[in-house]
């Protein structure tokens, strides 16, 4: 028998063997790999959040409808344990802050930062300051965010999609009930820096593939001793 027809035949067999035990369960699935990948950048995302005391970014959001982009947004993001939330804006209502701090049910409006006496309380429930996807004050900050990862990996059955990993960063797919309201299922693309293990970049599909929303997270700064007064209206 030639080396050629020995080296066939020997693939075939292994091919043959990998398939047999993977049928009796004696090897993880592809699929089951996969998600224990992201489970195990989950984990490492939770101790970086923990292990940090405040945060900041800048982020851009942009939301579709039917496909086709609708708003823009563009913000820096301030949080500080416990869960005290900073929202300053820059496009549109670039005069515009919001604040927020855990427990309350509701936050304070500024809407003109420059003139800080004059200021409103609204609920948190308000949709005047809920974001075009429906997303509440209290819902924005990374802690809630890598909660919502660690539920949907338990809850919902993720299938086989793409993991990717290089010297700086993380990227994979969820398969999500919506971070909103927790109603519909979603598709995210999530790509998480290394140096912070914090995500960069989040994009929201629908089922049928059209985008939703994609917010860019940059510039993070993080355990910067932020003051209270910072976050005091």
């Amino acid at each position: 028998m030639s080396s050629n027809r020995r080296s066939e035949l020997r693939g075939i067999f292994v091919a043959s063997a990998f398939s047999f035990l993977l049928a009796l369960g004696l090897l993880p699935s592809l699929e089951g790999a996969e998600e224990n990948r992201v489970l195990a950048v989950v984990q490492k995302m939770e101790s970086a959040f923990k292990a940090l005391e405040d945060y900041s970014c800048e982020v851009k959001q942009t939301f579709y409808k039917d496909g086709e982009k609708s708003e823009d947004y563009e913000f820096k993001f301030y949080f500080k344990k416990k869960k005290k939330i900073r929202v300053d804006f820059v496009n549109p209502h670039s005069s515009l802050t919001i604040f927020y701090t855990e427990g309350d049910g509701e936050a304070t409006v500024l809407p003109l930062r420059f003139l800080p006496a004059i200021k409103f309380r609204l609920s948190t429930d308000n949709p005047i300051i809920h974001t075009p996807a429906g997303q509440w004050i209290n819902q924005t900050d990374m802690g809630y965010f890598i909660n919502f990862l660690f539920k949907n990996l338990e809850q919902v059955k993720q299938k086989d999609d793409e993991f990717y990993e290089d010297k700086d960063e993380i990227r994979f797919w969820l398969w999500a009930m919506d971070y909103i309201q927790g109603k519909n299922l979603e598709k995210y693309h999530i790509f998480v820096s290394k140096q912070y293990l914090l995500p960069t970049r989040i994009e929201r599909y629908d089922l049928g593939g059209k985008p939703l929303e994609v917010s860019i997270i940059q510039d993070y700064t993080i355990n910067a001793h932020l003051s209270d007064k910072l976050f005091a209206p």
